[in-house]
């Protein structure tokens, strides 16, 4: 209706001969009752008689195709090829309001198109947002494209010809590839696949799970986004020729008149947009579908990788901050850990316990404990000189009031217990909301801990109903760098090893603390870890403790490393990092990912690598040790030895597969059985 005079007569031209039957095999109207058409062809006269009184300044000519309209709507295909290109409402939005004149009529037809939505089955609606998954991840795979083999491919080719640095174009692009091979070659085809078998198989939960592994290539292009963006700019504004490739590229149709950072932010929002379709999924889903337990773990995988990939840069940052203290404090403390979290800091006043004297300190409040220190006058170097360390474990704080020193509360924990005073009653209150929300987090974490995280899947070697019963076997302390319950690394100062008597597993002093009795130890009162304590007391029932979340990374290589593709110790180096000696996974359910341990009991895994998209470089380099190759994607380089140089290519063959997407085969089709003899060094 809003569509010009000149458009207006075309349409009755165009149309009226052939308005019966165009009606009666639209989709819009096949699913109509018969008296639909009738009523449709009153309302199209109508729209004739009013669209007389439509000036040319309503809508501009040129502005509006008359091959993709029909009756003053789009045709299913122009509508199709918007939704793709511009992912907007539907076009015939822009029109609504000049449809509010013809209410009645318009009502009547909300009322005949409520007909088939109220006949919908759930099934229905279940294909419907399947459908959209799929149909959005096309449009998805076409962006990906465009990033990688137009925008990408095209100025990595000028780089090579030294016209600006191919640095830059990498860093600004980031693992964008990998993440373009992934959805084109694996996660679409698997849902065109599934949509065409709907009908036998109608669920999406199982593939969506695919995506688990590949969810850290999202946190490394997220982490990357603003500083590709200031490449971006600063290079578009010094280089003319990189600003000429990238415009000339816009004006194309394939870009839709969009820009190359709009089409860079569909990686950061598409998982979150994952996490809403399988939301509405799930509402739709009967609780006894047999997709039912697939989709829920989905969706927490994802709605868990969404969160990471959006603290992924405060986690940046927080390192830098710990870093900054690390040197104020005179680099004595050891604070520089990825879990070390500053809470809060500031100057305050610390009342002397005997003559309630004010002396000034500085506190550092982390997540898990508060550095009470005092100022050091000193320009530069060392500012602080930490007093006492206290632990949030078992804090409380508390309001105090004295007579001579306004703003006073306490802070005890079980090293010592501190009478502060604050600026001001603002400040007083502020530090004390800090102090309150960290304890309470930390209960809530500790709460976690009392679930016993082994149930019958976990040991393998010793079933619960068995625990304290038979003697375990020990884990050795060498197979193990961190505590095989609350994972904090182990030092030989702070945090010593020991061995739970009940499951043998090796343990901090904190996680250590507590006896049960043993039956296979004539029942004598033995140190036992905390898990085992909560089950051989019974005060955690199997429920809760299945109820368990873990992190992606919280993964045993253990169970790994007993049904994997390749396993063994490699040496290891990241960027300018020393090498380090590692024990590298490719498991067999995870077959694309290789999951690096510092030790093969380590019930954490220090890093993984998704292999899909890198590129296998086996030529020596002066610097590197025998046997060497290295795993390089955009500006990530992950550097390996082996061994022998035999042991070198058995990893080669089983890593080339990987990269490219081939699932790799399993160690008795590779005929490697030889090098299970050495299982502790190079096992398989």
């Amino acid at each position: 209706p809003n569509c010009s005079p000149a458009h207006k007569n075309y349409q009755r031209q165009t149309e009226q001969p052939t308005d019966t039957s165009s009606a009666a095999n639209s989709e819009h109207h096949a699913v109509k009752p018969p008296n639909g058409v009738l009523n449709q062809k009153n309302r199209e006269q109508d729209w004739n008689q009013d669209m007389d009184g439509i000036t040319q300044d309503t809508v501009p000519v040129e502005g509006i195709d008359s091959q993709g309209l029909l009756n003053g709507d789009a045709s299913d295909e122009a509508k199709k090829e918007i939704m793709d290109e511009d992912c907007v409402d539907p076009p015939h939005t822009h029109i609504e309001q000049a449809e509010e004149e013809k209410k009645e009529p318009e009502q009547d037809d909300v009322v005949m198109n409520s007909i088939p939505e109220q006949k919908e089955t759930n099934e229905q609606k279940l294909y419907k947002i399947a459908n959209e998954l799929l149909q959005t991840e096309k449009a998805y795979v076409a962006r990906l494209n465009l990033l990688d083999k137009v925008f990408y491919a095209k100025l990595i080719e000028e780089a090579r010809k030294d016209t600006f640095p191919m640095d830059v174009v990498k860093n600004i692009f980031s693992n964008i590839s990998s993440i373009h091979t992934f959805h084109s070659q694996f996660l679409l085809p698997d849902l065109e696949k599934r949509m065409g078998e709907w009908t036998a198989t109608p669920r999406i939960g199982d593939i969506l799970q695919k995506l688990t592994p590949f969810l850290k290539m999202y946190a490394e292009y997220v982490k990357n986004f603003d500083h590709a963006m200031d490449l971006l700019k600063q290079w578009t504004d010094r280089s003319p020729p990189f600003k000429a490739i990238i415009l000339e590229i816009q004006r194309q149709e394939a870009c839709g008149s969009l820009s190359l950072q709009h089409h860079m932010l569909e990686p950061v929002q598409r998982v979150p947009r994952y996490e809403m379709l399988l939301k509405d999924y799930l509402k739709k889903l009967p609780q006894d579908h047999i997709d039912q337990r697939d989709a829920e773990k989905s969706l927490e995988i994802i709605a868990m990788a969404a969160t990471h990939s959006n603290t992924a840069i405060r986690k940046t940052e927080n390192l830098k901050k710990l870093l900054e203290i690390y040197e104020m404090l005179g680099e004595e403390e050891d604070i520089v850990n990825p879990s070390n979290e500053l809470i809060k800091e500031g100057h305050i006043l610390k009342l002397a316990a005997r003559n309630t004297s004010a002396m000034d300190r500085y506190l550092f409040l982390f997540n898990n404990m508060l550095l009470y220190c005092v100022p050091k006058f000193s320009l530069v170097g060392q500012k602080f000189t930490v007093r006492t360390r206290i632990g949030i474990e078992g804090m409380k704080v508390m309001e105090t009031y004295n007579e001579d020193y306004p703003h006073t509360f306490q802070v005890s924990g079980k090293e010592r217990t501190l009478e502060l005073q604050a600026s001001s009653e603002q400040d007083k209150e502020s530090w004390i909301k800090a102090f309150q929300e960290t304890i309470h987090i930390s209960l809530q974490k500790n709460e976690t801990f009392k679930s016993a995280s082994k149930d019958v899947e976990e040991i393998a070697e010793l079933k619960i109903s068995e625990l304290g019963k038979r003697a375990p076997r020990w884990i050795r302390d060498n197979e193990v760098t961190m505590c095989m319950k609350c994972k904090e690394p182990f030092n030989a100062i702070t945090r010593r090893r020991h061995h739970c008597r009940a499951c043998g597993y090796v343990v901090c002093w904190k996680c250590s603390e507590y006896k049960a009795t043993l039956e296979y130890d004539g029942n004598k009162m033995s140190k036992v870890c905390k898990d085992c304590f909560c089950i051989l007391t019974g005060h955690i029932d199997s429920e809760e403790r299945e109820g368990k979340k873990k992190g992606i990374l919280e993964i045993e290589a253990g169970q790994f490393s007993g049904n994997s593709i390749m396993c063994g110790f490699l040496q290891y180096c990241e960027k300018n990092k020393p090498w380090q000696k590692v024990w590298c996974v490719i498991p067999q359910k995870e077959a694309l990912v290789l999951y690096l341990y510092r030790a093969p009991q380590d019930v954490k895994a220090q890093s993984t690598i998704p292999l899909l998209g890198y590129q296998v470089e086996d030529s020596a380099r002066p610097t590197d040790p025998p046997a060497s190759f290295r795993l390089s994607q955009s500006k990530s380089v992950h550097s390996f030895a082996a061994e022998s140089e035999d042991l070198k290519q058995r990893w080669l063959k089983v890593i080339r597969m990987a990269v490219t997407g081939e699932v790799p085969k399993s160690p008795e089709e590779n005929h490697s059985t030889e090098i299970t003899q050495e299982p502790s060094s190079n096992g398989v």
